[in-house]
């Protein structure tokens, strides 16, 4: 079915302040500055949009606890890239509220001006993941910030390099039964992982592509119309695999149904878009 890879595209983001959260990502995280209509503001790396801005004072403010985005997770070439932004988190003082080995991968966590959650990531070459019948083993140990810095030289950040991607986007949601049954039933894609309260899902032998978890959201209800955080996340796929979602989930149930994109909403209403790649 699947005559591409699957990939992650552009990430959504309603925010309040368009330029103090766009100053975060280009400056803090290392995206660069695409195009801007001071209504919205395009990031990424080349020509390639990895995070839209879209400015609405008028949105409500979400909570912590609502659904929507837990991180958008963006995934760097090397190891190499991710001892650099390291030292250039060091050197700035940037607020960081976490960092792991998950096995896979190693990853650094902190939060945009407006409470949305971001990772920087390497992964690990797939040939040491480990394996058991469809499930990826993932780890949530101490990241070794030392030995990342100690190996990986002592080369100057200057943004995101180029092959970077959004690697990931890890879900808030009110119940895991519902969203399983929606990213690996609706959406097609495999159950990689399970942790207590949290679900990991992929295509093509990836450990992840999306998550969705129950850790701060447990009960959460559908969210507001119109809100600040998550807006939209874009996957790309191939057409024979967009043309089995439209088939399984039927015209009648996706929000916009095109020959080249279906948009559906999780049960909490946040909208995912997949794209013919």
């Amino acid at each position: 079915m699947s005559d591409k890879p699957l990939a992650m595209g552009r990430v959504a983001l309603t925010v309040h302040d368009l330029d103090r959260v766009g100053d975060f990502y280009q400056r803090i995280v290392g995206l660069h500055r695409l195009r801007t209509d001071g209504s919205q503001l395009d990031l990424g790396v080349g020509d390639t949009v990895l995070l839209e801005l879209r400015r609405d004072p008028a949105a409500q403010r979400r909570s912590p606890r609502d659904a929507g985005l837990f991180h958008t997770a963006f995934l760097l070439p090397s190891r190499t890239d991710l001892g650099a932004w390291a030292r250039h988190a060091a050197a700035t003082r940037i607020p960081v509220v976490g960092a792991s080995d998950h096995g896979v991968s190693e990853a650094i966590y902190l939060a945009d001006p407006e409470g949305n959650g971001v990772e920087i990531y390497a992964d690990r070459p797939a040939s040491t993941w480990k394996w058991h019948e469809g499930m990826v083993e993932m780890s949530s140990d101490p990241l070794d910030i030392a030995d990342l810095l100690d190996r990986t030289g002592a080369g100057t950040w200057r943004g995101f390099p180029a092959g970077a991607t959004v690697g990931h986007v890890h879900l808030q949601v009110g119940a895991i039964p519902p969203a399983e049954a929606f990213h690996g039933g609706q959406l097609g894609f495999d159950i990689t992982c399970r942790y207590p309260g949290g679900t990991f899902y992929a295509a093509d032998g990836y450990h992840h592509h999306l998550a969705t978890n129950i850790w701060n959201s447990r009960g959460a209800a559908a969210r507001a119309e119109v809100s600040t955080g998550l807006a939209d996340v874009e996957i790309r796929v191939g057409p024979a695999r967009l043309a089995a979602l439209l088939q399984r989930v039927g015209a009648d149930r996706a929000g916009v149904a095109m020959p080249d994109r279906v948009s559906l909403r999780d049960p909490w209403g946040t909208a995912i878009t997949l794209v013919a790649a």
